[in-house]
């Protein structure tokens, strides 16, 4: 089933645009089985409305610092018109990100409904990964989950770092806390209102918007990574977020050459993040 498994996903990973459901269940096993590979598991976490899945390593050692990768938007559509009925990744990013992290303790928290079924799949509608994917109670389920893995590990600050719609939820939750040392987005939605211009579609009504909270995160350190080939998420969403602050306060962006919203960021991710920050 490993290999069978393996082979499945690379081919939906080298096809690029799926239009088929996969089952929840091939992709729940696609992330245990990353998970399990690396010696990392998944637990759940009570948080506000929803129950929230998240995938720490068996054996994390106690430190100063957390840091906490937040996965994206997932298989939101089928199409263009169509919602999925479950958001769970097909190509769970932000998880393989974690898997690579370089240095200190790192875990890994899915967004509302993902990874989840049965008792734990409560009040997942489809609005929390459509209009309503950045709405005040996901923010505050998140928040409420990350303040549980810091009591867990006995960690005083965390890092948070947020792959494409989990950039917009890292950033609304770095607003909500005083204890976040640095923010880390890799194709962040740090625009909303910016994203659904450039793609001519319809406002994310009952969606918060991070650069509408920027005073409370010009004080926090930033670092956003943008795809120079991205075409879903471009550079022109975080420069949009960049203008909000002042010229003194604006956050770092860094445009990587050749890479899109997907490729190459889990390969280079080490060297990247080795590279940026001290």
């Amino acid at each position: 089933m490993h290999l069978k498994l393996a082979v499945l996903m690379a081919l939906l990973v080298l096809a690029g645009c799926v239009r088929v459901d996969i089952s929840p269940q091939i992709r729940w096993q696609h992330a245990d089985q990353l998970a399990a590979d690396s010696s990392w598991q998944k637990i759940y976490l009570p948080a506000g409305g929803f129950v929230l899945a998240a995938f720490i390593p068996r054996e994390l050692q106690q430190s100063d610092t957390l840091t906490i990768y937040i996965e994206g938007d997932g298989f939101a559509w089928v199409n263009s018109s169509t919602p999925s009925f479950d958001p769970t990744p097909i190509n769970p990013l932000a998880l393989q990100l974690a898997l690579h992290h370089p240095r200190g303790n790192a875990v890994y928290l899915a967004r509302p409904c993902q990874y989840v079924g049965g008792v734990n799949r409560r009040n997942c509608t489809m609005t929390y990964w459509t209009n309503r994917r950045f709405a005040p109670e996901v923010v505050e389920a998140s928040n409420q989950a990350i303040a549980q893995l810091k009591q867990q590990f006995k960690a005083t600050h965390i890092e948070l770092i947020g792959f494409s719609g989990g950039g917009a939820v890292a950033a609304l939750v770095a607003t909500r806390r005083k204890d976040v040392t640095r923010l880390i987005t890799v194709a962040g939605n740090l625009d909303p209102d910016a994203w659904t211009k450039i793609h001519h579609a319809s406002p994310l009504m009952g969606s918060l918007n991070p650069a509408n909270e920027w005073q409370s995160l010009w004080a926090v350190p930033q670092l956003h990574f943008i795809g120079g080939q991205d075409r879903n998420i471009p550079a022109a969403v975080a420069q949009s977020y960049r203008a909000r602050f002042p010229k003194n306060h604006r956050p770092q962006l860094r445009v990587v050459d050749g890479f899109d919203h997907h490729c190459c960021w889990v390969e280079q991710w080490p060297a990247l993040l080795n590279e940026a920050l001290p």
